[in-house]
Order: C-alpha cells, then sequence, then structure tokens
C-alpha cells in the first residue's frame, strides 16, 4: 500500500531529503515507463544526451554525464548491441571515438522522450508550467555550482 509522505516542515526542512523523494518518485515511474521501450533510465540518459550532443567523442560523453570512462564505455556497448548508436574513428584524430546515434535511436529516443515528459507532467503537477522552468533553472544553477563528486558507476545502481 503506497503512503503519501508528510509535508510536515519539521521533516521536510533539508532540501536534500525533499531531493530524495522527489527523485525516487521520478525515477521510479520513469524506468517502469522505459522498460516498455527495453530502455534503463541510464541508457535513456545517455541516448538524450547523445541527441543534443551528436558526435561527441565517450570521454567528452562521460565528463558531461558525470560518468566513469569504465561505465560509459559499457553504456555506449549496450546502445550498440541494440543499434541505437555506433562508434567511429573521429575524422581528426582517429585514436578519438565519435558516438553517434542511428535512426532507430532517434526514433527511440522520441518515443522515450515523451514516456519521460508524461512521468514529469504527472509527477510536477503541482507547479505552473512557469514554476516548472523556474524550478529547472534553479536545480541546473546548484548543480553547476555543487562541490564535485566521483563519477558515476554502474555499482551504484541505475
Amino acid at each position: 500500500m503506497a503512503t503519501s509522505p508528510t509535508t510536515d516542515d519539521a521533516v521536510s526542512e533539508f532540501a536534500g531529503q525533499l531531493f530524495f523523494r522527489l527523485w525516487r518518485v521520478s525515477h521510479t515511474r520513469t524506468a517502469e515507463a522505459l522498460e516498455s521501450l527495453g530502455l534503463t533510465t541510464a541508457i535513456f540518459a545517455l541516448l538524450n544526451v547523445l541527441g543534443t550532443r551528436e558526435g561527441a567523442i565517450q570521454q567528452e560523453l562521460g565528463l558531461a554525464m558525470g560518468i566513469d570512462p569504465s561505465t560509459m564505455v559499457s553504456l555506449i556497448d549496450q546502445l550498440e548491441i541494440v543499434g541505437l548508436a555506433k562508434r567511429r574513428p573521429r575524422p581528426t584524430d582517429r585514436r578519438a571515438r565519435e558516438v553517434l546515434i542511428t535512426p532507430k535511436g532517434r526514433r527511440v529516443l522520441e518515443q522515450a522522450r515523451r514516456l519521460a515528459m508524461q512521468v514529469e507532467d504527472d509527477v510536477l503537477q503541482g507547479l505552473s508550467p512557469a514554476e516548472r522552468r523556474h524550478m529547472l533553472a534553479l536545480l541546473r544553477r546548484a548543480v553547476d555550482s555543487a562541490p564535485p563528486q566521483s563519477p558515476w558507476t554502474a555499482d551504484e545502481g541505475d
């Protein structure tokens, strides 16, 4: 039986606790929705970044997403296996491997974005569109100014 967490200020006053609760509902529902496309949230996150950074090299993707290099290689391998992305040598530096989204990858990405947006709409239904834009701007600023942390690895879970 699902319960609604309390909104008592004495319990909910720390941002980290609120972030965790919001992340948990968002992550759980997004993971369930993406499962219908055979995607995990980590694979979707990478595919989503590839959709806007076509031709980035693996190292650039890892740095941009805060993902450990070996984990990034594994995620890209998974995308390649199912035909959503491919690697190729960078024309200007054959040692570097660019990652490109395939046409199939673009189609799946659009479907996944729609599903993720539906979840986000449901999770953030208590906010107006302007409040959502403001919240996203504040979160981006907070992420940009947060203390550095070690890159995410697959061992931490998806």
